[in-house]
């Protein structure tokens, strides 16, 4: 019986090329029919990739795949891109699924067949304008952690002098901490003087504040904790410039004219410098605000990292996945091996976890509803549930443009009782029996 010829498999992209991407140099591998040289090195210098652009487009390449190596990808994407290419973005976790050989050269080559044959899948990268708010966002939180780290140590020097003003001040860094630090700073010793400046706000007294406030003046922790405060307030200035760039880049994406309903929210960390909710739900079209847990710094969190068009996501439930908020699928053999929800660090994810562990004790309806689920699993759990709730509510109102309307605790409670009776009716149905309310009167 004679064997039947194997057919080759048919390329989904027959002129695509594959890109190792490296620190040093990028490795390039476009069809065999394209040249006589297949495999080609360049440098990482700007003439290295617009050189790279000209042999790609000479030999007819119309898409390309890279993977996404630390940042050395980004100047590359962006010559490409620009060039008229269409880049893919390919996560390396990806080539692990289909065996290769494995080397420099190969690499590429590897790449360049698994993006012919359609294996690949491309990461999703927001537009342009999107891309420079998002840098300067992810600028200001790098800053942000920075002046944590200073705080740290201030606090640190404090309690080498056996300052304890942390235990009589939540937040030293508050109205009555900073200008007591700034006190101590300028030369002022006297715990009584110090204890002037506490604010009224302040729960503990001034005798309270004063005792704590007796310490052994070192010189070389004065000298720490003063440059500390200097990094501190540079840093303050650094935010500052950060926020004033934000507000020029948000300016001309501002295309919607809404009104905004509801106060202002109060009390969120590190608040932007101008009125970021305006400018936002100008942007966007809705105020992401009105969610319960989303200040205005979250909500440009997540506009600067997923834009306003959503559109690449097919539904609620895509978009959710790719926030990695959605329960995993590990099945075998018809049996669920685990369900648990995919580690990620995408930072739209990160920012509704912080936004649903807020809701824990608010009387609207995403609290109640966070607060059943702590009641049958645990909080790290229900906070995942929670946040997937958020990202289907966002997702809803900048496709929609709806407006989000809180219907309240009492409401949702209202609705878990009806179901909850709903639910025993027919439980009682189908074992024969039939409820009936008890009577109420006396």
């Amino acid at each position: 019986m004679a064997m039947r010829k194997r057919e080759d498999n048919p390329e989904v992209f027959p002129n695509a090329a594959g890109i190792d991407v490296g620190a040093s140099s990028h490795w390039l591998a476009v069809p065999a029919k394209c040249a006589d040289e297949p495999v080609r090195e360049f440098g990482t210098m700007t003439d290295d990739l617009n050189a790279m652009a000209d042999w790609l487009l000479a030999c007819g390449v119309d898409t390309v795949a890279l993977e996404s190596t630390g940042v050395f990808w980004i100047p590359v994407y962006e010559v490409l891109e620009h060039r008229g290419l269409t880049v893919w973005l390919v996560d390396a976790r990806q080539m692990k699924y289909v065996p290769g050989r494995k080397s420099d050269v190969l690499d590429c080559q590897w790449l360049q067949k698994l993006m012919s044959l359609g294996l690949l899948r491309a990461a999703w990268r927001p537009g342009e304008p999107v891309c420079v708010v998002r840098a300067v966002a992810r600028q200001r939180e790098v800053l942000l952690a920075e002046q944590s780290s200073w705080i740290l140590r201030m606090q640190k020097a404090l309690v080498q002098m056996n300052i304890q003003l942390t235990e009589v001040l939540s937040d030293i860094m508050g109205a009555t901490g900073q200008a007591i630090i700034r006190a101590i700073v300028a030369g002022e010793r006297d715990p009584h003087v110090l204890a002037r400046y506490r604010h009224a706000r302040v729960k503990r007294s001034a005798e309270d504040i004063a005792r704590a406030l007796q310490g052994n003046w070192r010189e070389e922790h004065l000298f720490v904790l003063a440059q500390a405060l200097a990094m501190y307030d540079s840093l303050a200035q650094r935010v500052l410039e950060c926020d004033a760039k934000i507000e020029a880049l948000l300016a001309p994406l501002g295309r919607h004219d809404i009104e905004l309903t509801g106060a202002a929210k109060r009390g969120s960390p590190n608040p932007l410098n101008f009125d970021a909710r305006r400018s936002l739900a100008r942007w966007a079209g809705v105020d992401l605000t009105r969610i319960n847990g989303i200040s205005a710094g979250t909500a440009l969190t997540i506009l600067s990292e997923v834009g306003t068009d959503l559109s690449r996501f097919a539904n609620e439930k895509h978009f959710c996945s790719w926030l990695r908020l959605c329960p995993g699928t590990k099945i075998s053999g018809g049996k669920v091996l685990s369900a648990r929800t995919r580690r990620s660090a995408n930072r739209v994810r990160q920012a509704l976890k912080m936004a649903a562990m807020s809701l824990s004790r608010t009387d609207s309806a995403l609290g109640a509803f966070y607060r059943r689920l702590c009641t049958r699993m645990d909080k790290p759990r229900a906070n995942t549930a929670v946040a997937h709730k958020l990202a289907r509510l966002v997702y809803f109102m900048l496709t929609r443009g709806e407006p989000f309307v809180d219907q309240g605790q009492q409401r949702y409670e209202e609705q878990q009782r009806q179901r909850s009776i709903a639910a025993l009716n027919r439980r009682a149905a189908a074992l024969g029996f039939r409820l009936a309310p008890t009577s109420t009167t006396g």
